[in-house]
């Protein structure tokens, strides 16, 4: 809303200053700072109501040290990182933009997936929560809308440089320039890899002519997956103080940096990226987001102060996975949300194996001490504020190898 307002005022009124409300850097330095202060700020007011409201944590009995004591700590503090994010959103953003609705939205509904579950798991004393279909149906639910938003919407477009008609004459020379076209796609970025551009409608190429017009067969479905497993992800990550939010915080800003290059066509020129009209403005909404996180460490590093529980870590995957299609960097996301993946397989892997080895033995046997793997260290005797950090530094190396990508090919 402050965008447009001093857009008014300096495209009606000319005052001296507003223009600058026009640039994304500047609008996402606010953002940060905005979300930082209302996350620190009013983030204890939320803590002590939902105290107030006895809304807090139910810790099943696993055996690892200092569990009994987290018990009755609030939780749902997943509602701090949502209004953090929204409020410097909807003030600073364009919210016409069809990248920024989308996340919004994504915002909204797996808030509010996460949110049902937690208040089944609270307040009707069910600690499964919501039935796992149920989220499944939901994350389907989101992936759709999002995967037919980003196939069907005139203005999702990529640049490529294909046409030659633009004459630049310098002396002595004459050289011809593309001209930039901007089209419907469904190509993502291969990391690491030259000339690294793929088109998921290329694998309906064997049905003959006119294949293109059915790549949302592929898309969609590929961007449910996504979705689905990503926010699983997030999900099984949250077991820890701190190692949810400070991860995400890692790979939100990693892919803050590829949003802002993708979206300004110089940038993207130089590195010789794909250029994503319009994606740049996602950039506000990272820098609000990573500023809620942030500022949601203050109080949920160890020993926490509130939980996210899954009104936050559904959503922080949503995010994430919505994140990383629109700047078609989706096929990085096993290197960038290392962590989420190693969490998913660790929990994969431990139940095949114990199923396999009951049907085989007789008796289930494990690969690992506990899952998720945070969990597994947790056993072997480190402390989950030795784990988180840990973990914290692994998600940093995995963030600066995938920025490597953008040169490294």
């Amino acid at each position: 809303m402050l965008y447009y307002f001093f857009q008014y005022l300096d495209k009606t009124l000319d005052i001296p200053g507003t223009g600058v409300f026009q640039y994304i850097t500047f609008r996402s330095g606010l953002a940060i700072i905005l979300s930082l202060m209302i996350s620190t700020i009013f983030g204890k007011r939320i803590i002590n109501f939902l105290r107030k409201q006895q809304i807090g944590e139910t810790v099943r009995e696993l055996g690892l040290e200092g569990q009994k004591e987290k018990a009755g700590t609030p939780t749902m503090g997943g509602l701090i990182i949502i209004f953090s994010t929204l409020i410097p959103v909807f003030l600073l953003a364009k919210l016409d933009n069809v990248y920024v609705m989308l996340l919004i939205v994504t915002t909204l509904w797996m808030g509010t997936i996460g949110f049902i579950d937690d208040y089944i798991k609270i307040f009707k004393k069910d600690k499964e929560g919501l039935k796992g279909k149920f989220k499944v149906v939901g994350q389907v639910g989101l992936g759709i809308i999002v995967g037919s938003v980003l196939y069907f919407h005139p203005g999702v477009t990529v640049r490529t440089d294909t046409a030659t008609s633009n004459i630049f004459q310098t002396p002595g020379t004459t050289t011809i320039a593309p001209t930039p076209t901007e089209e419907k796609s469904t190509a993502t970025t291969i990391p690491f890899f030259k000339n690294n551009e793929f088109d998921y409608a290329e694998l309906l190429a064997w049905t003959g002519d006119g294949y293109e017009k059915y790549a949302w067969l592929i898309f969609i479905p590929v961007v449910i997956f996504i979705i689905t497993a990503v926010s699983n992800g997030a999900n099984l990550t949250d077991g820890i103080d701190g190692l949810a939010a400070g991860t995400s915080a890692i790979s939100v800003l990693t892919l803050g940096i590829f949003a802002f290059v993708s979206g300004n066509i110089i940038f993207s020129n130089y590195l010789n990226i794909m250029y994503i009209p319009n994606s740049g403005e996602m950039t506000v909404y990272i820098a609000a987001f990573v500023g809620s996180l942030i500022g949601f460490l203050w109080y949920n590093t160890y020993p926490a102060s509130v939980f996210m529980g899954d009104t936050g870590s559904l959503t922080i995957g949503g995010i994430i996975a919505v994140l990383a299609i629109a700047v078609r960097k989706e096929l990085l996301i096993p290197v960038l949300c290392g962590i989420f993946l190693a969490e998913n397989l660790s929990v994969v892997v431990q139940v095949a194996y114990f199923k396999y080895t009951k049907k085989k033995y007789g008796e289930g046997r494990r690969i690992f001490l506990m899952s998720p793997l945070h969990h597994h260290y947790q056993k072997k005797g480190y402390h989950e504020s030795k784990i988180v950090t840990r973990f914290w530094i692994v998600a940093i190396l995995l963030a600066i190898f995938s920025l490597v990508s953008l040169k490294l090919r």
